[in-house]
């Protein structure tokens, strides 16, 4: 129970291979989706990560023992295993580890119209019962069949912009040896953009650095090569490629909160009047962007389970979220990269101004970026600085967020790890150092 406890995380199973997650738990889970869905047809696929082909086929097992009808659909992204889980009415289960160096693999589990499994919503049940180790099987196996959904994929891709309006642009995607190197040629197919791709080969090794764009540090490759080549725009994957980080082109990256802000425009261009969902630590431009282009902007949690169940109560077209997901109302709710990076070049081939001016007017306050820092006792930590900003707005909402006025910030604890993570936002440079540094010091004073 306790290498389960260690891998089985708010909203996915993640763990080192074979360590924590191997063949054994693989068939576990595959066993108790199965049985957790009482689906007749289960979806599966992998990112490039070696150890998938094993996990892959040992979850295969444990569904089919069940009873339950299997289909493989292979080497695939993240966001094609929600469409094909919303296209095919079906629950899909994605072999990734996203992200995380190679050693580590995971499990991402969706129900069939592409609805998530977190901890609240099945992934704790489903872990009881790989732990209870109660899962004969059924009287008849199920069968197992390979299905191929790039190209109907890509299609539905394409579908978010309008083709023929497109002009030509030149793009450099940075895939880190991920999926994106399998997926994003196929979607930019029949296209006006002259696409190069870095690191297109699959490869769970990642030999050229790690699949984690929201380090500064893998961005330097793609941004060298956005001004060698005097590209229009980079787009940085991270492994499973269901998110996208932008570079403009004089090699500045975009964050998270801009670009949510800048497709939330372009959407709301053709749709006025409809909701936009953010999360509570993306910056305060983002809802008065969406207000000034008659939008409904809707504040939620941070993490993909909050911000779908938000949109499906409210009916919201988009949301987007910091850390570069960006999730569409049209693709069942759920997120891709590459839709967002459609749109936004979309956006590039309608007006003549370069990425660089389009931003500017998106850019209003200074972030912090998300600080990671390690507390003996976190609750202790937040009460603490709670305290100390006794006479500000306060809220609970997701961890703590205190509003100044002109500055505000947010600490949430870490799900697994005893850190805190601190995004702050103030209105220049110097004033969110500033602030920054006065609440650290809040955070690391002794009890």
């Amino acid at each position: 129970m306790s290498t389960l406890d260690s891998i089985f995380k708010a909203y996915d199973i993640r763990g080192v291979v074979p360590d924590q997650l191997d063949a054994d738990v693989a068939r576990s889970v595959g066993a108790a989706f199965a049985r957790f869905t009482g689906a007749p047809r289960i979806l599966f696929g992998r990112d490039m990560r070696p150890s998938g082909v094993e996990l892959t086929a040992a979850f295969a097992d444990g569904a089919t023992s069940q009873g339950a009808d299997v289909v493989d659909l292979g080497l695939i992204s993240t966001d094609l295993a929600y469409y094909a889980a919303g296209s095919m009415d079906a629950p899909a289960a994605m072999f990734t580890a996203s992200h995380n160096p190679a050693k580590y693999n995971g499990i991402k589990l969706c129900l069939a119209g592409a609805k998530p499994v977190g901890q609240d919503t099945g992934l704790a049940d489903i872990k009881t019962m790989v732990a209870s180790g109660d899962l004969p099987p059924a009287d008849a196996k199920g069968t197992v069949t390979e299905m191929n959904l790039l190209e109907k994929f890509a299609a539905h891709v394409r579908s978010f912009v309008d083709v023929e309006s497109l002009r030509p642009l030149k793009v450099v995607a940075d895939t880190a040896n991920g999926m994106g190197g399998l997926v994003a040629p196929v979607v930019f197919e029949g296209l006006p953009y002259e696409l190069e791709v870095m690191f297109g080969e699959l490869d769970g090794t990642f030999p050229n650095h790690p699949p984690d764009p929201i380090n500064p540090e893998n961005l330097k490759a793609l941004q060298a090569r956005v001004l060698e080549a005097g590209a229009d725009v980079g787009l940085a994957f991270d492994g499973d490629a269901d998110r996208v980080f932008l570079i403009d082109e004089k090699a500045r990256p975009m964050s998270g909160s801009t670009t949510t802000a800048f497709v939330a425009k372009s959407i709301l261009r053709k749709n006025s009047g409809e909701a936009v969902i953010y999360n509570l630590i993306c910056s305060k431009a983002v809802p008065e962007i969406i207000t000034e282009n008659g939008g409904k902007p809707i504040r939620t949690r941070v993490g993909h389970s909050f911000i779908k169940s938000v949109m499906a109560d409210t009916g919201a077209i988009f949301g987007g979220e910091h850390s570069g997901h960006y999730y569409f109302r049209e693709n069942y709710r759920a997120d891709s990269g590459l839709i967002a990076a459609m749109v936004v070049l979309e956006e590039l081939s309608r007006v003549s101004e370069p990425l660089s001016e389009l931003r500017k007017p998106l850019e209003r306050y200074s972030a912090s970026g998300e600080i990671n820092v390690e507390v003996a006792d976190p609750s202790g930590t937040v009460e603490r600085v709670s305290e100390a900003y006794a006479g500000a707005d306060q809220e609970r909402v997701d961890g703590l967020t205190v509003d100044l006025g002109d500055w505000w910030f947010n600490l949430r604890p870490s799900n697994t790890e005893p850190l805190l993570r601190l995004n702050l936002e103030a209105p220049d440079d110097g004033s969110c150092k500033e602030h920054v540094a006065e609440v650290l010091a809040l955070m690391k004073e002794e009890s």
